[in-house]
């Protein structure tokens, strides 16, 4: 069955295309009864508008680009990126809004993708994610004039509003922690400080770890992989002083870790406390569960959406703070050398 078109109810109508346009379109021009004989006419023949032809004519498409950089294999088994997905895709259909999804190997590529996406009318802006130290995509963008939300740290979003999270105080809960359970010796694995949250939870955790009085060692995995997080926990553990304590940067991360001290023969959390910054139901479903800091993100999607939705109408929102994550302790951390008992996001009792 052959799609109606306009100039198909132009003619039922008895009218030009251009008064069908102004009707469909909410323009002034033609009478009032004209334009309720032509949307009837419309809905009765089932007509749905080009959606490339309406963004051609209004200068939007009502799609909004969302692209990572990380191997497909690596970004299906991390649940951070399901979760922001997730708020994204909410807020963004709320608003009758798409979001165009996709991932990339590399910064170039991405760029690129950036701008043919601008120049062809693709969307109506984007979402960085992943920010890096003096990010090259930034300066992209604001050269585009393409609207764009930094889900990162002000410090390296430019121009762009960002909604980020205040790491330093994030860090000093997880250590506040640590040093009342009597930990002295303890150790961050994260990715490449070239990524920017990278770099500023590790200058966080080295500050706030000197201020406690504890001897801090941060070690950079290639990635976020399982694999460079059992690398970098072998080395952490086999060393001649291990860390009674390690955080991790992600709940993967964090698991893989466990796997490493476990399959050692190192008793966790008596004889290694393991820790996550991102907190998931991978983190409460293994054993022993995990401690993470646990934090909304699918409502930091949701609010990364909302802002570049008001961007696209002219205005500039302010950067927004995330809430403050909670520490919730489970069976993988407590005191040195002493087993407890826990309940899931509550201090644990030791003996």
């Amino acid at each position: 069955m052959k799609r109606p078109t306009i100039t198909d109810i132009a003619q039922r109508a008895g009218v030009t295309k251009a008064a069908v346009s102004f009707a469909l379109n909410g323009k002034p021009g033609i009478s009032a009864a004209t334009r309720e004989r032509i949307l009837a006419i419309a809905e009765e023949v089932g007509f749905q508008p080009n959606s490339a032809a309406r963004a051609l004519t209004a200068g939007k498409s009502g799609v909004f680009g969302l692209v990572i950089d990380r191997p497909a294999r690596t970004l299906g088994i991390e649940p951070f990126f399901m979760q922001l997905i997730s708020g994204i895709q909410a807020e963004l259909s709320a608003h009758q809004a798409m979001l165009q999804f996709t991932m990339t190997q590399d910064t170039d590529a991405e760029i690129e993708l950036y701008r043919q996406w601008w120049a062809q009318r693709r969307v109506d802006g984007v979402i960085l994610v992943d920010l890096r130290v003096n990010d090259r995509r930034v300066a992209v963008v604001e050269q585009l004039g393409m609207p764009a939300v930094v889900i990162g740290s002000p410090q390296w979003a430019g121009s762009l509003p960002a909604i980020w999270q205040d790491d330093r105080a994030a860090v000093e809960t997880v250590l506040r922690y640590l040093v009342d359970n009597g930990h002295q010796l303890v150790a961050r694995v994260g990715a490449q400080a070239s990524y920017a949250h990278s770099a500023l939870r590790r200058d966080a955790f080295e500050a706030a770890a000197a201020v406690a009085g504890l001897t801090a060692l941060t070690v950079e995995a290639a990635d976020y992989t399982a694999a460079h997080s059992a690398h970098a926990t072998l080395g952490l553990l086999g060393s001649a002083e291990p860390p009674t304590a390690i955080l991790y940067d992600t709940d993967v991360m964090a698991a893989a870790g466990l796997g490493v001290a476990q399959r050692r023969g190192i008793s966790v959390p008596d004889g290694v406390s393991i820790l996550s910054w991102d907190d998931s139901a991978l983190c409460e479903l293994i054993h022993p569960s995990i401690t993470a800091l646990s934090r909304d993100i699918a409502a930091v999607g949701a609010t990364a959406a909302r802002m570049l939705l008001e961007l696209t109408t002219g205005r500039r929102p302010e950067n927004v703070l995330e809430a403050m994550p909670e520490l919730q302790v489970r069976a993988s951390s407590g005191r040195v050398g002493v087993p407890g008992i826990v309940t899931a996001g509550r201090p644990r009792l030791t003996a």
